[in-house]
């Protein structure tokens, strides 16, 4: 029988990493994100697929990371339900990206860096993924942050930060440090 890696802390570190691994190898690259998704077997562990943000390559807002992962599953298991699967991200998900993993039914999100690590880099919308999960009536345990330093340290590398900072000046609306909003 397969181990169960519903709480193995030491699986959703070797996981997170695996991811990190996968995103960093993007950096420099027109696929460049700091934003990575992965969906895996809850109880084998075994990786279904990843996927990368894609939000400038496609010009699509809804291009991130953790919604292509789970529509390129849902689609690659022909089912519109993950039920049985963990999503993994490098940074915690948005509400568009929590409400899908509701609505997919994974079992278990688990995160890297925090919407507070992202916002230091890019835009973000300050709603934590576990206060959308408290409420919702749909069953997905929240777990985060795991590895919490490797995936920060994908928003701090040089080739992000220029692209960031591309990014920023090309929104009309740049995001404001919290401290100024009213």
């Amino acid at each position: 029988m397969a181990p169960n890696h519903r709480s193995s802390r030491e699986a959703d570190l070797a996981q997170m990493q695996s991811l990190v691994e996968f995103t960093r190898a993007r950096l420099g690259t027109e696929a460049q994100s700091p934003f990575g998704s992965s969906v895996v077997e809850t109880d084998s562990g075994r990786l279904v697929l990843r996927r990368l943000n894609a939000v400038r390559q496609e010009n699509d807002p809804s291009s991130h990371a953790e919604v292509r992962a789970m529509r390129a599953a849902c689609k690659r298991l022909k089912k519109p339900s993950l039920v049985g699967h963990t999503l993994y991200t490098t940074c915690e998900p948005c509400p568009m990206c929590m409400a899908m993993a509701l609505w997919s039914g994974v079992d278990r999100v688990v995160f890297g860096a925090t919407i507070a690590d992202a916002a230091r880099h890019c835009a973000q919308i300050h709603v934590s993924a576990r206060q959308l999960e408290q409420r919702s009536d749909m069953d997905c345990r929240v777990d985060g942050p795991v590895a919490r330093a490797s995936c920060v340290a994908l928003f701090e590398d040089p080739r992000m930060v220029t692209a960031m900072a591309l990014w920023r000046k090309s929104r009309r609306n740049p995001a404001k440090p919290l401290a100024s909003r009213g």
